[in-house]
């Protein structure tokens, strides 16, 4: 994504220190574009924890990467295996919710199982991390061309007019490397003078919707609304709302999706209104061993610091501030499940199907066995 002219991806490893791990920050976008160096498996914990980095296919990355830190964390003394063993848990203990952590730290395991010497360890373990972002990168682009298909069918309709979509929390190129999953397509429609307008959940508590989303639809050109989370029911009741895309992080055999809080909500306002809601994934985000969403995907309760503050730019600086009482008990689930009778369809990087097992199956045999 060109950033200010600049390209940036939102993980890279630096080319002159092959030690070191950079990100961009998401903590402090809006308002600072920071660069942060990740040298340790305890820096990519950290980092995936505190949401420095966040969204499933980068957050995956981020673990394939912190797999070859560990690589370089080995001494004459270590038993290699052990170690990689614990790295490899202690990264996907950091966030639950999420398959693409799991299946790109796992990936890594796979492919280093056999080492018992240093030798070619790290360089085998950088080749994998690599290689897991390009596909993720590639795999969002084709999501984008698949998804840029709906969107061109309703602006035929349109007669010229915007094409207004309505977004959950931040599915960006921010949180997947790049091109994103629910934006691509709308980056895509932008670059073919389709006319979009984007309808931009806040996403509380953390607000990735109007910090990052925002964000990253301004330097795309693209126009955007801030909305409340609580606005988009209303929207969808008068006709302003085209079409849903969300993101996901797990969806299930069967087409059930987790994604950010509040998701299971649009995608209710939107049956209620006969409004097209898609969840956008590429296919790491697919948890091919699960059936049912609202049993088998733990759902991350995060700190309730996060809804009894909020954080903002003043006077030069990033600043938290209260807004509920001291002592007031509070509740941080991170995601929610959407059932896939709400879901109108998954679009991923093979096509567009239905939120249903045999229509899974029909794009994904060779995982469904």
């Amino acid at each position: 994504m060109l950033i200010d002219g600049k390209n940036y991806q939102s993980i890279w490893i630096d080319e002159n220190k092959r030690d070191v791990v950079k990100v961009i920050d998401q903590q402090k976008l809006p308002f600072f574009f920071e660069i942060k160096e990740l040298s340790s498996v305890e820096d990519v914990y950290n980092a995936i924890k505190d949401m420095t980095v966040r969204g499933a296919p980068l957050i995956g990355a981020a673990g394939a990467f912190g797999m070859y830190l560990a690589t370089l964390e080995i001494t004459a003394h270590t038993n290699i295996q052990s170690h990689l063993r614990n790295a490899a848990g202690y990264l996907i203990s950091c966030r639950p919710t999420a398959v693409n952590l799991s299946w790109a730290v796992n990936r890594v395991m796979e492919r280093l199982s056999s080492f018992s010497g240093r030798e070619s360890l790290s360089e085998t373990a950088l080749s994998c991390a690599l290689e897991i972002c390009d596909l993720e990168k590639e795999n969002c682009r084709k999501v984008g061309e698949n998804g840029l298909r709906l969107i061109s069918e309703i602006s035929k309709k349109k007669d010229g007019l915007p094409v207004n979509i309505l977004t959950h929390c931040n599915a960006g190129w921010l949180a997947c490397i790049d091109f994103g999953t629910a934006t691509a397509p709308v980056y895509l429609a932008r670059e073919k003078g389709i006319p979009v307008h984007v309808w931009v959940d806040e996403t509380r508590p953390l607000n990735q919707g109007s910090r990052l989303t925002a964000w990253e639809l301004g330097k795309a050109g693209v126009p955007y609304t801030i909305i409340t989370d609580n606005a988009g029911g209303h929207l969808m009741q008068k006709g302003m709302v085209d079409i849903v895309f969300a993101g996901c992080d797990r969806a299930t055999r069967k087409g059930d999706v987790a994604n950010k809080i509040g998701t299971y909500l649009k995608a209710l306002a939107a049956f209620d209104n006969n409004i097209p809601f898609y969840a956008l994934l590429p296919s790491s985000s697919i948890d091919f061993s699960i059936i049912d969403g609202k049993i088998e995907i733990a759902i991350e309760e995060r700190d309730p610091e996060e809804v009894r503050s909020v954080t903002g730019y003043s006077d030069g600086s990033v600043r938290k501030v209260r807004i509920c009482p001291d002592d007031a008990a509070a509740g941080n689930w991170g995601f929610d499940i959407t059932p896939a009778r709400l879901i109108t369809g998954l679009i991923t990087e093979k096509g567009i199907c239905k939120a249903e097992e045999q229509s899974i199956k029909e794009l994904f045999s060779e995982k469904m066995e």
